[in-house]
């Protein structure tokens, strides 16, 4: 996927995708010394990258608050940001991870907060929308977020061919309203948009 097919896949305007072109240099130059993203994908940021998270943004809950834990080189978060998301914190415990994340963030001014810490180290906070890609298993998944959900919170996962086993497995410890979505970058992939999260008694 070319910027320009990203660009008329999203309907974003010129100066945002001015914005994302920055991204992809900056993350190419990174790549270089930091591991941000697997080698297989690099050559194709705009659609395994950039369109796989920016499909998540109209998913998101209504107004400010975006937690998104283990945010690597900032999918889907940062570019959730880009797309307007504010309030938006990145959770990512590898320090070279984050000094990427920071500098992408003053370089683009996107205001979001980065915190250089394991997830279950984070003073917990209810989110308001609440994501994670390629992190864990739904159950486990869930077990880390579970200090910051609360009967607001949308949670967005984008998951793979085991979504299904994935969240049978979690509904044995968890009550939750699900909704299945088509992923627009894969066939055998799904979004999972859980509302009303909560462990069974």
């Amino acid at each position: 996927m070319s910027p320009e097919e990203f660009g008329a896949a999203t309907g974003v305007s010129r100066e945002t995708l001015d914005r994302f072109r920055l991204y992809a240099t900056l993350l190419t130059r990174w790549q270089r010394a930091v591991n941000l993203i697997g080698k297989s994908t690099a050559a194709d940021i705009w659609e395994r990258h950039f369109l796989d998270s920016a499909q998540l943004r109209p998913l998101m809950a209504d107004g400010p608050g975006l937690l998104d834990l283990g945010s690597g080189a900032g999918f889907p978060g940062a570019v959730l940001a880009i797309l307007g998301a504010t309030d938006v914190h990145l959770v990512e415990s590898d320090s070279r991870k984050c000094a990427f994340l920071r500098e992408l963030d003053r370089q683009l001014g996107l205001g979001m907060t980065v915190h250089e810490v394991r997830i279950d180290h984070l003073t917990p906070w209810k989110a308001r929308s609440l994501t994670a890609r390629a992190l864990a298993p739904l159950p486990r998944l869930l077990d880390m977020a579970k200090e910051f959900l609360g009967p607001e919170t949308v949670c967005l996962f984008p998951k793979g061919a085991t979504a299904d086993e994935e969240l049978t497995e979690a509904e044995k410890g968890w009550n939750m309203t699900v909704s299945r979505l088509a992923s627009r970058t894969s066939p055998t992939s799904v979004i999972l948009r859980l509302t009303r999260v909560e462990r069974k008694k």
